[in-house]
């Protein structure tokens, strides 16, 4: 995610680093870097030059202190006017209404489906929300059966009409049906087109004025860059939508409609998508945007993603398994299934300072996990239960059940022992009780 961007803006500020102070000479030669990283960013020509200006101006106007560098200075100039760039502060979905309906609108193949179903889950698993979802897309072949299928993933049902091509009609049916059956939230998917086109325009108007929805969402996919942000005020001057949704952040864009689409269409970005598993779904924060463009990392994030598969109880009960040397495979591969939730591997390393840049070329296959859940799924309830009782014959026969090595399974279980110790360690003394009820967290109970 913006990893070009991030490196020729880090180029940029070495142009900075070893000055004494800041002249119009040396921000002027920085400046003219940052603008040439943002075109080719794919940011609007103007937004990038009034950017540069913003920046030149308040670098200017700064007197350094002798504890700040001038390089340092310009990047939390450039930080600060980033994060006004994107919006400023993040702006909640409204949550409102019984029921709550919701519209979404965009281009064919912008993620609106699958979004759709995200936000559904989002709703349901963080809000407490009673989700509809409604297949409006009456023209794509397998818009509704995709519906169905995300609606069976996250256990959220699905309204269609087989055979009715009037999305008017289907949507007013949906809410009725959801008044009906106590849902308190409606997700209307509409169709998308290929290109926009007075048909498509006119339909969605049409379903938006019979339906009233308290939030109107536009998708777009971020790996368009200006196109997408074209796209956008197409759409906002015709149905005056009330939030962005940029889907694919995680695919290899440059983040110009990030960072242009709130200037052209006056509409804060409320979701990020970085993923196609349904708990891949961000609130947006420009501040945290920018912390990641700029190499900062973005712990606040990773951290409520660990809270969100946080349990109280459960890691309760795990310090004391660990405190009496119990803690067995099962354990382990709880422990998996959480840091699988959280979301992409990559982009979670990513998260942390400093690793973004030292991971962009690396292939981490988001299936890492996936040889040692096999080894373990190839054990005995016992073996999982009791990892000393396996001797040499049990590791050949997990070997041959897992399609892996002995080699391999020696070393997951030698990498477990060691992971055991260390743990048990922590342990000691109650560290980990004492870290975890300091720790004031707001997940899972």
């Amino acid at each position: 995610m913006f990893d070009n961007l991030s490196e020729r803006l880090e180029k940029s500020f070495k142009l900075l680093k070893g000055q004494g102070r800041i002249t119009e000479i040396n921000v002027a030669e920085t400046l003219k870097d940052v603008r040439r990283a943002l075109l080719d960013a794919d940011v609007n020509f103007k937004i990038a030059k009034n950017f540069t200006t913003t920046v030149k101006e308040k670098a200017l106007g700064q007197n350094v202190l002798t504890s700040i560098k001038p390089n340092e200075l310009m990047i939390k100039i450039v930080h600060d006017e980033l994060t006004e760039l994107m919006g400023g502060e993040k702006v909640e979905i409204e949550t409102k209404g019984n029921p709550n309906i919701i519209l979404i609108a965009g281009l064919q193949g912008s993620g609106k489906t699958t979004f759709s179903g995200k936000l559904a889950n989002l709703l349901k698993s963080k809000k407490g929300k009673s989700p509809l979802l409604v297949a409006g897309d009456v023209y794509r072949p397998a818009a509704i059966e995709q519906l169905k299928i995300l609606g069976e993933q996250i256990n959220v049902p699905v309204y269609f009409e087989e055979g009715n091509k009037n999305p008017v009609d289907i949507a007013k049916a949906a809410i009725k049906h959801a008044k009906l059956h106590g849902y308190n939230t409606v997700i209307i998917d509409t169709a998308g087109r290929l290109a926009i086109d007075e048909e498509m325009m006119k339909e969605i108007a049409n379903v938006k004025k019979a339906v009233s929805p308290h939030e109107t969402l536009f998708v777009v996919d971020s790996m368009t860059g200006q196109d997408a942000v074209n796209t956008a005020k197409e759409f906002n001057d015709k149905i005056d939508f009330d939030g962005v949704v940029l889907t694919k952040l995680d695919g290899d864009t440059r983040g110009g409609a990030a960072l242009s689409i709130r200037s052209v269409v006056n509409k804060p970005i409320k979701f990020v998508g970085t993923g196609e598993k349904m708990e891949a779904l961000d609130v947006f924060h420009p501040e945290r945007m920018a912390d990641r463009i700029l190499g900062m990392g973005d712990i606040v994030s990773l951290v409520e993603k660990a809270q969100e598969q946080f349990d109280v109880d459960e890691a309760r009960k795990l310090q004391k398994k660990i405190a009496k040397n119990q803690f067995n495979f099962n354990d382990f591969m709880t422990q998996i299934q959480q840091i699988k939730k959280m979301g992409n591997i990559k982009d979670l390393a990513g998260m942390i300072p400093g690793v973004g840049k030292a991971i962009k070329n690396l292939d981490i296959d988001d299936d890492a996990f996936k040889e040692i859940e096999a080894i373990i799924q190839s054990m005995t309830p016992l073996e999982k239960e009791k990892p000393f009782v396996i001797n040499g014959s049990r590791r050949k026969r997990i070997a041959l059940g897992s399609g892996k090595s002995i080699q391999d399974v020696n070393r997951l279980i030698k990498q477990f022992e060691e992971t055991r110790k260390m743990m048990k360690m922590l342990s000691g003394g109650k560290n980990l009780a004492k870290m975890m009820s300091g720790m004031n967290l707001g997940g899972k109970r």
